[in-house]
């Protein structure tokens, strides 16, 4: 379980790494100071974050027609919070594991990410729970939202 967490951080910290690297090397000719404004970005470019990893919760027994509405409304709730620029980055890992997905909050504190949790339908009836963690990252991710708009064929 630990190892998993580990691997999935140090994911984030490389590709995290990558997005930061024309920073590191001195001045940035590329630099858009409206863009890093708007985004939130610090003068190297990154940001505070809350990381949520999401667990399999302990009730997780429904019927398949009871999964599916309580899938179709942690959903929405995903894109409620993505509309309000609440919620960054959010998806599913690809296996059958204890972790279930990540999120990345636009938020300072593990406070308000654990409240913006709460509103979550799958994490109120127990199917899932969440592990959240302050994380410091690149700005850039304020803008996946848009992009993903754009890339999107069908709507989730």
């Amino acid at each position: 379980m630990i190892m998993k967490h580990l691997i999935a951080a140090l994911t984030l910290v490389v590709l995290n790494g990558l997005l930061s690297m024309p920073v590191l090397a001195g001045d940035n000719s590329q630099y858009d100071p409206a863009l890093a404004e708007r985004a939130g970005a610090d003068e190297y470019g990154m940001k505070q974050y809350v990381l949520a990893f999401l667990k399999k919760g302990p009730n997780r027994d429904r019927s398949k027609e009871e999964a599916e509405k309580l899938q179709r409304a942690h959903l929405d709730n995903i894109g409620r919070m993505a509309k309000a620029g609440k919620l960054v980055l959010a998806g599913p890992f690809l296996n059958d594991g204890e972790l279930r997905g990540i999120y990345i909050f636009n938020v300072r504190t593990v406070e308000e990410a654990k409240a913006l949790t709460e509103t979550d339908p799958a994490v109120q009836a127990g199917s899932l729970v969440m592990e959240l963690l302050p994380w410091y990252g690149s700005a850039a991710l304020m803008e996946v939202n848009e992009l993903h708009k754009k890339m999107a064929k069908k709507a989730i």
